[in-house]
């Protein structure tokens, strides 16, 4: 406890550093210049939603502003000797919020998941896909390893179109007792349905690009054969939750509104930036696309251009869905809605609060509806149309995970900077016992 107190204190000595080196060297320009910074920030994010939201030459004079802005700020503390003032001001700060994360991290970290030691499976089977990951079925080897492991692999390299659930299915029929996957998310998804609905294990070897389900079971991400110690008994069993979206399964999330739209369209594939530019305004203004609204327990969200359902939350600081989950066994949908009809409420949502163009709920079901009877959906980064309404729900502690015991591990989710708290922590008062 006293090391944290220090900490905190910490923090305030550095703000305050940061403050005073900013008053000391700019007097009282320093008020000026700060304003300055905020203007510059503010026009950076309002002229990039305007290059997004327009066309033709507005769409232009809006990317003039995003180049200017920061140039601009930049001479103005130049022409008053202050880009070292500025630049030492915000390393001050940056350390003081990194200073004031390490104070409020909990004194014993959160419970990890609940796992237990199983045996080697017998009759393993594995699906890998050669072409996930820019090759890492072959890179590493995992064909060659799994099968002197005594799993039996099959490749999905054609030809043709290869039926993975079929594929799935007819192993289980046949006797696996494990069922696996080297690819993408999607596969992984689709797989672990199968394994959840016959309560076999399933094995994520992580060879996809991303890996974000890999990441979130604390995979080691950069040698996917490590996942394979799963097949020689060093490995242990968590129960984890599964998402479901109409008859699919997804492990990560699913995006709805203008992600999903602008993938569907037939020109991405050839042409992902220009599609991207030429939809987005028509979205953005509810010109193009369906008109969406989403249901998540006592919470309806009229009209995002963006939602995003996730298979357990993501970290609180996470709008983008793009970073980890704390836990996979919560038992609950994450839902990140936005809604930005202007350049104000984008400017708002650097704060990362919940507020008119950004609603964080969780919930057991979300039921998003539109007014046409059929939806652009992405799963785990696949697009798929679905008819409407759409119902996401959760099926908890429904998948037999199997994790190699000698694992990277899940990073422990960052606290949020709460000055009240830090506050009362930096006091030199006595605490209440049992505080902190």
């Amino acid at each position: 406890m006293t090391q944290r107190r220090w900490l905190a204190r910490s923090a305030f000595v550095l703000l305050l550093g940061a403050a005073a080196v900013m008053i000391g060297f700019a007097g009282l320009g320093s008020v000026a210049m700060v304003a300055v910074g905020a203007v510059g920030a503010c026009l950076l994010v309002a002229g990039a939603y305007w290059f997004l939201a327009h066309r033709g030459l507005l769409r232009w004079l809006a990317f003039a502003v995003v180049i200017v802005a920061p140039i601009a700020v930049l001479v103005v503390f130049a022409v008053h000797h202050l880009v070292w003032v500025g630049l030492v001001s915000v390393v001050l700060f940056a350390a003081a919020i990194a200073v004031a994360r390490l104070a409020l991290r909990p004194l014993a970290a959160p419970p990890g998941m609940q796992a237990r030691d199983v045996p080697p499976p017998k009759r393993a089977f594995l699906i890998m896909n050669p072409r996930s990951g820019g090759g890492k079925v072959a890179k590493f080897s995992l064909k060659e390893r799994a099968e002197a492991m005594g799993a039996e692999v099959a490749l999905l390299e054609g030809p043709g179109i290869v039926d993975v659930a079929a594929l799935a299915r007819r192993a289980v029929e046949d006797g696996a007792d494990l069922l696996g996957v080297a690819g993408g998310d999607g596969t992984q998804a689709l797989v672990a349905g199968i394994a959840a609905e016959h309560d076999l294990p399933f094995l994520v070897i992580s060879a996809g690009t991303r890996n974000h389900f890999a990441m979130d079971l604390g995979l080691d991400r950069e040698n996917p054969a490590a996942c394979l110690d799963v097949l020689t008994g060093d490995g242990v069993e968590e129960r984890i939750d599964l998402g479901i979206i109409g008859d699919r399964t997804f492990v990560n999330n699913a995006s709805f509104g203008a992600y999903a739209e602008v993938v569907e369209s037939p020109a991405y594939r050839d042409d992902k930036r220009g599609t991207t530019l030429q939809m987005l305004p028509d979205i953005l203004s509810g010109h193009h696309g369906a008109k969406l609204s989403a249901h998540a327990g006592d919470t309806t969200v009229t009209g995002p251009q963006a939602l995003l359902v996730s298979n357990d939350p993501y970290e609180r600081g996470d709008i983008a869905g793009l970073g980890r989950r704390a836990r996979l066994d919560a038992g609950t949908l994450g839902v990140v809605a936005v809604t930005v009809d202007s350049a104000l409420q984008a400017i708002q949502l650097l704060r990362r609060t919940r507020g008119q163009g950004l609603s964080v709920l969780t919930a057991e079901e979300v039921v998003v509806e539109a007014d046409v009877p059929e939806i652009p959906v992405g799963i785990d980064g696949e697009t798929v149309m679905m008819p409407t309404p759409v119902r996401c729900a959760i099926r908890p502690r429904a998948l037999r995970v199997q994790v190699p015991r000698d694992r990277p591990g899940v990073r422990p989710p960052k606290p949020a900077v709460d000055w009240p708290t830090l506050r009362k922590l930096a006091s030199f008062r006595a605490l209440p016992e049992g505080t902190g």
